[in-house]
Order: C-alpha cells, then structure tokens, then sequence
C-alpha cells in the first residue's frame, strides 16, 4: 500500500470513530429536555393566576409578605414556561388611593384593547373600606391605575369575604366573577365594562356556590362542555393546604365535591396550594400554577410559585398532580 492510500484509510478510521464517539452525547442531549424547575423563579410569590397573551405565558402572583408589606404586584413573563421576565410593581398602592396593604391575588383578563386586573386590597371585614378591585392598563406588564376609584365588591354577601376573585367568561362570552374567603364562594355577571353586576333573572347579584370544604381560592375552566370548579381547602399556614375540585353541566352548579387533586408530598414541599389552570391554546394540554411551600421554611409568608402538569382520565376525572422539583418540559406557543 503506498504512502496515499495509507493516509486515506487512517483518515476514514479518524472519521469514522469521531462519528461513534459522538452519537451516544446527541443521544444523551435529546434525552434530556429543558425543563422549567420548581419554583419557576426566585422570591416569595403565593397565589399565582396563569394566562396566556398572545405568544407569552404570564404569572400574576401576590407578593408573599406580611400584610403591610403586600402594597405592591409583580408580574412574570415567559415565551416557553422556563425562561422568565419579572416585570416589578405593575401596580401598587399609590395608584390605588383606597388600597392601603395586602394587595393580593390578582386576576387579569385581555378585553378589546385593555388589559383588566381584579385584586383584593385590604383584609376587609364588614364595614371596613376595601375588597375586591379593578385596575386597567394598555400592556399585560402595565403600569395598571385604578379602574373605579372604589371597590368592586366592598360588602359581605352570603358570608364571603371579597377576595381571592377569579374572572371566567363562559362561550356565550359572559364574564362572571367567582370569588370569596372564609368558606365561602360566590359567583356574580359582570357587566360588560367591569363597571358593576348584571342581576341575574332571579333578580339576584350574588349567587352562593360553595362546595363541600370550600375555604378560598376559586377557579373554574370549561373542558368537554364540562364546567370544572377549583378551590383551596384547609389552613393556608399549615401542611394541609390542598387542592379539590367539582364539575357541573353550568356555572352556577350545582357542584358535588369530586376529590382532592394536589396536596403536600413531604419529601418535596408542604401547603400545597392556591393555584390556576392554563390550556395550551387549541390543544387538550394543561397545566398547574400553584405555591408551596419549601421544607427548608418555617415562615407562613415563605412561599414559591411552581408548575406541574394537569391531565384527565378517559370519564374526565382530574388525575391526582404530582408535585415535583422539575417541573415542565419546555412549551412554546
């Protein structure tokens, strides 16, 4: 063999063993997808409401802190549920003249050209100024400014303190506003302008919804033509904080406890709870939003925000969440 045909072999053997050597790492690579982690980002963040605009995931979460203290909203932003933008103080107190502490658990809803956020402002009790809010603003990331000058809901109705809103437009495009503490829900009709309430034919504005061991923190999502009612139960401090849930065949119910579906795992974290539901647009592909607990924390403020998966079985049930350290693979829209 001459010198040429020598050198042609050895570099096809150098060729071919660099293409053995790599394969197994492209392997390995593709094995292993990004994934978000638990929590989602850093700080002490509770109750968080999950929405999607456009190409962009949102998190709305309070800020995890004693109540004087709560007189601010963060938001986060995320094209693919693991790279996340904070965007500080959307809103704060002194945009709201009337809101003083414990702005918490927002909910935010695109309509026409706005962009509206309900929270609850306060830690009212009867008589007290304070309850549920609205603020607006032309971007997800505001600034947001007060919408009424006044609570929204400001008084006890059927025994439900005004927190905790969710805001659910049902397919014939009615907005409700399902909110309520101290065990009790409520459900109302906005009107179209989130100005006020549209009675309902009964010529009632507060409609009481609440299941069986309903505490706080209500969301309700559509699925199948199912109406799928979600709530906290147990002591938002304790290691009991959970995750129930009912399904009915309208918004109003009636609703029949179903079962617990996300609860503390006592290797991973505790208080489990105080969650939202996003659907991938046009898919049956869903996701939790929920805070927690760490178990390095003793402190009732020291809470994170995390994401899990949500799935159903064939009849519809909500199978039992996982909590996990992972999280979500990466999910673009």
């Amino acid at each position: 063999m001459n010198k040429r045909a020598i050198l042609s072999a050895l570099c096809s053997l150098a060729f071919t063993t660099a293409a053995f050597s790599q394969a197994p790492v492209a392997a390995s690579t593709a094995a292993r997808p990004v994934r978000s982690g638990n929590p989602l980002f850093p700080g002490w963040y509770a109750d968080p409401e999950a929405v999607i605009f456009g190409k962009q995931y949102w998190i709305y979460p309070t800020y995890s802190a004693p109540y004087n203290q709560q007189v601010f909203l963060d938001a986060f932003s995320s094209p693919d549920l693991v790279h996340w933008t904070k965007h500080p103080r959307i809103v704060d107190t002194t945009s709201v003249k009337w809101a003083r502490r414990a702005m918490w658990a927002p909910a935010v809803v695109q309509k026409d050209s706005k962009y509206y956020l309900f929270f609850g402002a306060n830690d009212v009790h009867e008589g007290e100024v304070g309850g549920i809010g609205v603020a607006v603003a032309d971007q997800p990331a505001g600034p947001f400014r007060d919408y009424l000058g006044k609570p929204l809901v400001g008084n006890i109705h059927n025994g439900a303190q005004p927190i905790d809103q969710f805001v659910f437009q049902d397919a014939d495009k009615q907005y409700y506003l399902i909110y309520g503490g101290w065990s009790h829900c409520n459900i109302a009709r906005l009107k179209p302008d989130f100005t006020g309430f549209l009675p309902f034919p009964d010529g009632t504005t507060f409609k009481e919804i609440t299941p069986q061991n309903y505490v706080e923190g209500p969301i309700m999502f559509r699925r199948q033509g199912k109406y799928y009612f979600m709530w906290s139960e147990g002591g938002w401090t304790g290691p009991n904080y959970s995750v129930a849930y009912a399904v009915a065949d309208s918004p109003l119910g009636p609703f029949q406890r179903v079962g617990k579906i996300l609860q503390q795992d006592p290797a991973i974290a505790t208080g489990a709870g105080h969650h939202s539901v996003i659907q991938v647009p046009g898919k049956d592909e869903w996701y939790i939003v929920y805070h927690r607990r760490p178990l390095t924390e003793t402190d009732q403020n020291h809470r994170v925000t995390c994401i899990d998966k949500l799935q159903f079985d064939k009849q519809g049930h909500i199978l039992p969440v996982k909590i996990t350290q992972e999280g979500v693979a990466a999910r673009k829209l």
